[in-house]
């Protein structure tokens, strides 16, 4: 995701890659960072999943749920 401060109304954020890159994909995912180093993932599209967040932590174990 890329930021596009020059945007007034809507949301300012876009897929990177641009359109080609997410029409050919089947699930788009949005990820970012949380609070106390949590992270955040957003389905956002996908053909059989509903939308939703799933909050989780990257730690020496690797990823694990809150």
């Amino acid at each position: 995701v890329s930021a596009k401060p020059d945007a007034f109304f809507g949301d300012p954020t876009r897929p990177i890659g641009g359109h080609i890159l997410g029409h050919s994909s089947t699930i788009r995912l949005y990820l970012r960072k949380g609070k106390g180093g949590q992270r955040i993932a957003r389905l956002v599209d996908s053909p059989n999943l509903p939308e939703g967040e799933a909050i989780f932590f990257v730690t020496e174990n690797g990823i694990e749920d809150k």
